[in-house]
């Protein structure tokens, strides 16, 4: 079995949702969102505001509510777990892991991150590069018009 099987397989399995209906169960406080990107993405195209951050090696650690190194939103099998990758192809594969583990209502956004941004959600933008060593005022070396 390939990928592209494993991951229509376990989709399958999964109650995905799009990124409004991720949002809307987010601020009715019927989910936790989770994003499983990594550092240089999040710095790169910001952060989704009141998602727990969990990178993907960490993921099941995190989010066991019998494990030692949970989170503590992790408090029950019956949680809401919405994974989102950059895509949605990723946060697939780890919300089926955590249906594994008995988080029966764990899914993820269909789109990830991307389908996020796209719909007008809200993203916490990183901050822009500080300036370059020597371009304070008067310097010369400051942002041109």
């Amino acid at each position: 079995m390939g990928i592209d099987e494993l991951l229509e397989r376990v989709r399958a399995g999964l109650d995905r949702i799009d990124a409004r209906t991720a949002y809307e169960a987010y601020e009715a406080g019927d989910a936790l969102l989770v994003d499983t990107r990594y550092a240089a993405l999040r710095e790169r195209d910001g952060l989704i505001p009141g998602a727990l951050v969990v990178e993907r090696n960490e993921l099941e650690w995190r989010l066991d509510p019998l494990g030692s190194h949970r989170a503590p939103q992790a408090d029950s099998h019956d949680l809401r777990v919405v994974v989102l990758c950059n895509e949605g192809y990723a946060s697939s594969l780890a919300a089926a892991s955590l249906h594994r583990l008995g988080l029966h209502r764990a899914t993820d956004v269909i789109g990830g991150f991307q389908a996020w941004r796209a719909a007008g959600l809200p993203v916490l933008l990183p901050a822009g590069p500080g300036p370059e060593p020597g371009a304070g005022p008067g310097s010369g070396g400051g942002a041109g018009g």
